[in-house]
């Protein structure tokens, strides 16, 4: 773990777990059968919520103190999770998600209780709470979870008006090579580099990120936003590099300006199994370098859950008061 810095909060905080490791297996081991084992149901969630309690103190630490404040990076890796499981083989659908439990399924819904509420939107993967993300035969170019080529900086659902608060990929199996690497870059890095005019103009709503077409996407439904919003000092960053377009020239230059100074600062993680990289997806930016899949069942596999801190916010959107957003 590195050290804190003088204000209390850690440069690129990195949480290796040792002897914990074995706690938190058994600790998701017991909610296995909750709700039959049926991941996406309250009950369960209700169960991994309960059951977060009963998880090592010092990783409960760590993920409270990164919801507090995110640091300069904006990101927390967790490594050593138990999450191996050699007899499963790696997905090779773009709708492929996780419905029944695991030790993995059920550790990624105690860390998002952890950090607030499970989500999850209708329109992408079913709405299931526990999602993979797999290479897939036929969609390398995509610019989203099934593609293999390089994925540009975006943050979450960049469009969408309840973006999730946190984004959480874990690792259960690399790359053959090793070489795909989950990459992050952090708003917090670059204020200080941009120039006072770009920092101006990406602050006004002369912006667009249009949905990608499994919401539905089109021009109808573009959000129209600054690319940094709310307080100057410490702002929210809402981009995606792939689908966020200028209005203006001046609004094309200044992207231009901060795409360069997010991939100058940019930190890439070789994700290997066990490990659990947290997005504050508020502030930092991911994506992920190329790799070569070979679809012989041993690909990469990470599995992905979103977390919301204020589950109250999107109610009008959540049917029965559930974790899933329909609109």
């Amino acid at each position: 773990m590195t050290e804190l810095l003088e204000n209390g909060i850690r440069d690129d905080a990195v949480l290796t777990l040792g002897g914990e490791a074995a706690a938190v297996e058994a600790v998701a081991r017991e909610i296995l059968h909750a709700a039959n084992g049926r991941v996406d149901s309250p009950e369960f969630v209700a169960a991994a919520r309960d059951a977060w309690e009963n998880l090592p103190a010092a990783l409960r630490r760590e993920i409270r103190r990164f919801r507090r404040h995110s640091g300069p990076r904006g990101r927390l890796l967790i490594r050593g999770l138990p999450v191996t499981d050699e007899s499963r083989h790696t997905p090779s659908t773009a709708d492929s998600v996780q419905r029944e439990t695991s030790v993995a399924a059920a550790i990624l819904l105690m860390a998002a209780c952890g950090l607030g509420d499970p989500a999850a939107y209708r329109q992408e993967k079913s709405g299931a709470l526990v999602q993979d993300v797999v290479p897939v035969p036929g969609r390398e170019e995509f610019q989203g979870n099934a593609g293999s080529v390089l994925l540009s900086f975006h943050t979450e659902n960049a469009f969408h008006e309840h973006r999730p608060d946190y984004v959480m990929l874990l690792c259960l199996r690399a790359d053959h090579e090793g070489v795909a690497g989950t990459r992050t870059a952090c708003v917090r890095e670059v204020l200080d580099l941009l120039g006072p005019a770009t920092r101006k103009t990406l602050s006004l709503p002369e912006f667009i990120t249009e949905a990608p077409p499994s919401f539905g996407g089109g021009g109808e439904s573009a959000l129209h936003h600054p690319v940094l919003g709310g307080s100057w000092t410490d702002p929210n960053l809402r981009v995606d590099f792939a689908a966020t377009r200028a209005t203006t020239e001046e609004g094309a230059a200044a992207l231009a300006e901060l795409g360069a100074l997010l991939e100058q600062v940019s930190t890439t993680s070789e994700l290997l199994p066990g490990d659990l990289v947290i997005v504050d997806n508020h502030v930092t930016a991911h994506g992920r370098t190329a790799f070569t899949p070979r679809y012989d069942g041993r690909d990469r596999w990470l599995q992905r859950t979103f977390a919301l801190t204020a589950l109250r916010r999107s109610r009008g959107q959540r049917p029965d008061d559930g974790y899933v957003l329909v609109e």
